[in-house]
């Protein structure tokens, strides 16, 4: 297994210090009991956001793949945008930026896109991956503007099943031609604590997480 990029280990130190990634038993949605809990919303705590805005910045241009717009679905999506778009004004480029809304507006500029339309191709940024079934929202609703979703990039990859066998990354680019990546993933954060002595303690139970529900 390959060292941690600095930008990962970044990200995974801005989580924890605004404990936006906290280890434990947590309850989930789903009704799984999880060893690790990701709530991206609490790194705007007093989080250093320019980092947080680098880890991505770093991420994606890794892949080298041109895009036009920058779309952030709410709520998550909204801030993360703003960030990344900021980040690329900062480096000379400049890209129109768009949100959603949960309900469509009936007054004033309505519908339910806050910012221009989508066009071309789009890279779609939100905090994380799980199922897979937001982010299906999001790409659909591109997809119906008649734009490309071209990348999907989050914070994390929790490296769980989809609607089969396959991982909900694995579906999300089988079935839309979409390129998925995330700052870090559930492997990322196994390798992380076997190299903390606060978190090693959680090691076991990740792994045991992902070799249930991971694929």
């Amino acid at each position: 297994m390959s060292e941690l990029k600095t930008y990962q280990v970044t990200f995974i130190n801005l989580a924890l210090e605004s404990q936006a990634l906290e280890f434990g038993n947590f309850t989930l949605k789903s009704g799984r009991s999880s060893p690790y809990f990701f709530n991206a919303a609490k790194m705007l705590n007093g989080c250093n956001l320019s980092q947080l805005a680098s880890c991505y910045f770093e991420v994606i241009e890794s892949l080298s793949i041109k895009f036009d717009c920058i779309y952030g679905p709410a709520y998550k999506g909204i801030f993360l945008g703003s960030l990344i778009a900021m980040k690329y004004s900062l480096e000379g480029k400049s890209y129109p930026l768009s949100f959603n809304r949960k309900e469509t507006k009936d007054h004033g500029e309505g519908g339910n896109i806050i910012g221009p339309e989508p066009h071309g191709d789009v890279m779609i940024v939100d905090d994380v991956l799980s199922a897979g079934t937001a982010a299906r929202e999001s790409i659909s609703l591109i997809q119906s503007l008649k734009a490309v979703p071209k990348i999907f990039v989050v914070g994390l990859d929790r490296q769980e099943k989809g609607a089969g066998e396959l991982s909900a990354k694995s579906e999300l680019e089988k079935d839309f031609g979409i390129v998925i990546e995330s700052i870090v993933n559930l492997d990322a954060l196994i390798q992380f604590s076997q190299n903390n002595e606060q978190f090693n303690a959680y090691q076991g139970q990740l792994k045991e997480y992902r070799n249930t529900w991971g694929a």
